[in-house]
């Protein structure tokens, strides 16, 4: 791992911990000049209506802050994502991935899922302990995502490339978690979480 990404690292558990405490940080509402285009991809108030594109409504901060470093150093490849964080400072990238964590958090589909798929995919949750991880109800913590109410296309692809080492996470966790489950579980896995109520 280079060392600016550590670097980038501690500074996110930081603002992390800042975030939770900082009740002026909580009420941050006024949208980031370099936010304005946000909206034409991940849609309105953080809530995505475009195949594969996560939605950002409640993300952590600090996790969106190492994604969109990550974006600007080219450590993860996304040709759009690459090009607009190219020329992001630090505090761009701190504000940015403030504004994300005030975003309202997606709704979850109308579609509760068919209950037996739910309890098999739940029974699968509680084996991998990814509710350890992500949080019980997977709103995340820290610098661990929220996948509650993610479009489920988005965990689909995020899973299986996690799996085949497409996608680079900043450390190896997800892919070595991923190596024994198989495609169908993963499939299994996106339908489960995307619909899941706490």
């Amino acid at each position: 791992m280079n060392k600016a990404l550590l670097s980038v690292l501690a500074v996110s558990a930081l603002a992390g911990t800042a975030f939770a405490e900082s009740p002026g940080m909580a009420a941050y509402a006024a949208v980031p000049p370099k936010a304005e285009q946000c909206p034409a991809c991940h849609g309105e108030n953080g809530q995505s209506q475009t195949e594969n594109i996560p939605s950002l409504g409640a993300q952590q901060p600090a996790y969106a802050l190492i994604q969109l470093y990550m974006f600007r150093e080219k450590l993860r490849s996304s040709d759009i994502m690459n090009g607009i964080a190219k020329d992001l400072t630090d505090d761009d990238l701190h504000s940015l991935s403030d504004f994300i964590g005030t975003l309202p958090k997606p709704n979850p589909p109308a579609d509760l899922g068919d209950p037996v798929r739910m309890e098999a995919a739940k029974a699968l949750v509680d084996k991998e302990h990814c509710n350890s991880c992500h949080s019980a109800d997977f709103s995340g913590r820290d610098n661990i995502p929220r996948i509650a109410d993610q479009r489920e296309d988005y965990l689909l692809q995020t899973l299986r490339d996690y799996k085949s080492n497409k996608r680079a996470g900043y450390d190896a966790t997800m892919a070595e978690v991923l190596q024994p489950i198989t495609d169908q579980q993963i499939v299994e896995l996106a339908y489960y979480l995307s619909r899941y109520r706490p």
